[in-house]
């Protein structure tokens, strides 16, 4: 008999991430061995001969290291005729139960983080509503240009003008402002929805406002810096907190900072060397070639490492980040964070915290943000000295996978459960656990099997759901809600999502909010149960354990422990909530 089974607290107390500096007890269990060795890695290998009780299990306690990180450990085994064994991690990387190993070595992992560190309160089991603005709701705004080849929609209901297979109608756009959002504030509280998300709102050229043209205006089309204030007091007094995308990689080619089409009253890097944005960009052939965001010429690629960009970025009061939170923003997400240098984000976090101390950074991160690799760098995300938390995709494939019949419960646990052992909880709690967003396929399409990858866009534009594809895509959403409403972290709506709005991908993704013809029944269900998730302590910072009965059934239980919620607070809450989901593949 060989085991540890790091998910377990018997085999590792305390189970899970660690402040650095904590003291961890390691159990193996092995019957038949002359001796046994915890083996670590934190830049340097180490040793640590574990004590036998007499029976069958081996211990060890170890002072973890003051520096946060990974510690990495697996165990060497010794049998009196000489034979050595290894054991290590599973070779899915999501810890558990390990085995023999006699090829390379997974090692199990423990993330140790800030003891000090600490993420807002008001993040941890939030309910979040992400927003494409153009798309939302339209309201009286100022005189715009539409000038540029910008085409403006007559009617809020009509769909997406005709595009050839190259185009992806960026150009398009409906009105939809921040007056608008700001309009249906009342909607928002009643979904239950306490942070508001929207997709980027500075001024730019194209309609999803990727391509920065200016970070220190909000687009024309949208809006100015009196709606966006007046937005971000309305959403205060309805207690909805309100984070702003963040798109720091790259800015537009058509920007200030860039200006290759002299459209600003600036001197770009475009344009002359003596620029004093010269600096943030990588020429490779000046003018014409030069670094960009996944080769797309649009969008030239910033030096984060650029001294004259980090003071633009962070300067105090008047730096990117700080001026927006000062001016009624709460919180960053960060568009591509994996793309920004870890220096750029411990400085960026310093700087939001130092303008608003809770403020919120949030990094767009799409796999195990406890161990991700970028650019031949190993990253740990989450030790608390870059971000707060990240969007939680690996739970997205993972419950998406569930519902539609790829995968068992029990596969859903284990992501679970390795999620609870890497993840710090105040990382944990704030994760948001997204199902649609705007730059995948509605998330009805994508559970009625309808993403249409591999369809030329000129085709997607006439994609619909039959009654019965939509039945089924309703039904599997709602379980989908359950989910996200019965685990740790944020449940996070697409805007348009509780309504019934299908789709394939961008754009067809970023239609119109459909007023007036929602899905009433799916729109009432979504709302009961964010409702639900907010009024209760137990589902916003409760423990969790799950379990699956069967390959369709997952069951998840909520409590508080000893008078603790799962971030160690005091609460004088009691009881607990479980919920049995299951699938109807």
């Amino acid at each position: 008999m060989l085991c540890h089974d790091s998910h377990s607290p018997y085999y590792r107390t305390p189970a899970g991430p660690v402040p650095a500096g904590t003291p961890v007890k390691f159990r193996f269990a092995c019957d038949d061995a002359e001796s046994v060795v915890l083996r670590t890695w934190m830049g340097e290998e180490r040793a640590y001969a574990m004590r036998f009780d007499g029976a069958s299990v081996w211990e060890t306690t170890v002072t973890m290291p003051e520096s946060t990180g990974l510690m990495w450990y697996d165990f060497i085994i010794y049998h009196a005729d000489g034979h050595t064994w290894r054991y290590g991690a599973p070779e899915d990387d999501l810890g558990g139960e390990g085995h023999v190993c006699d090829g390379y070595l997974h090692s199990f992992r423990i993330t140790l983080y800030d003891r000090n560190w600490k993420t807002p309160s008001w993040m941890h089991g939030a309910n979040i509503y992400q927003i494409f603005p153009d798309r939302f709701f339209k309201a009286p705004t100022q005189s715009v240009d539409t000038s540029r080849g910008r085409r403006m929609h007559k009617e809020w209901d009509e769909d997406l003008f005709p595009m050839r297979e190259r185009e992806n109608g960026s150009m398009d756009f409906y009105g939809g402002t921040l007056n608008g959002i700001r309009e249906k504030i009342p909607y928002l509280q009643q979904m239950g929805i306490t942070v508001l998300y929207l997709n980027p709102v500075f001024q730019s050229m194209h309609n999803h406002h990727y391509d920065t043209g200016d970070y220190t205006k909000i687009d024309p089309l949208l809006g100015n810096i009196a709606d966006f204030d007046a937005l971000c007091r309305a959403c205060e007094a309805a207690g909805i907190h309100v984070m702003l995308d963040g798109v720091f990689s790259h800015t537009g080619q058509d920007s200030v900072y860039f200006n290759a089409f002299g459209h600003y009253n600036s001197i770009g890097a475009a344009q002359s060397e003596k620029s004093p944005y010269y600096p943030w960009y990588s020429f490779e052939q000046y003018p014409s070639r030069y670094r960009c965001w996944w080769g797309d010429a649009s969008l030239p690629e910033c030096r984060k490492d650029d001294p004259s960009y980090q003071d633009f970025m962070f300067r105090d009061r008047e730096g990117i980040v700080p001026r927006w939170l000062l001016e009624g923003a709460d919180a960053w997400r960060l568009d591509v964070a994996d793309e920004l240098t870890m220096d750029f984000l411990r400085k960026l976090k310093t700087s939001a915290r130092k303008a608003k101390h809770d403020a919120v950074v949030l990094g767009e991160v799409w796999e195990d943000a406890s161990c991700k690799e970028a650019y031949g760098e190993l990253r740990c995300y989450c030790t608390g000295d870059t971000l707060d938390t990240v969007m939680n995709y690996p739970l997205r494939e993972a419950i998406l996978s569930f519902v539609m019949g790829r995968s068992t419960a029990g596969d859903l646990a284990r992501l679970v459960r390795h999620q609870a052992e890497v993840y710090p909880a105040p990382f944990r709690y704030s994760l948001m656990n997204l199902l649609g967003s705007h730059d995948r396929a509605r998330v009805l399409n994508v559970l009625a099997d309808k993403e249409c990858r591999d369809m030329p866009r000129t085709q997607q534009h006439k994609v619909k759901l039959t009654k019965a594809e939509y039945a089924l895509a309703a039904a599997r959403y709602r379980t989908c809600i359950d989910l996200i409403c019965a685990l740790p972290g944020c449940p996070t709506v697409y805007y348009g999502d509780e309504a019934g709005m299908t789709g394939c991908s961008d754009p067809f993704c970023r239609r119109p909010f459909p007023w007036g013809r929602e899905d009433r029944d799916l729109q009432r269900y979504v709302a009961d149960k964010l409702t639900a998730h907010h009024r209760s302590s137990v589902l916003r910072t409760g423990h969790c354990e799950v379990e699956a009965p069967d390959d369709d059934t997952l069951r998840i239980r909520r409590f508080m422990l000893d008078g603790r919620d799962a971030l160690g607070h005091k609460t004088s809450v009691k009881g607990e909530e479980t919920f049995v989901i299951r699938r109807d593949v």
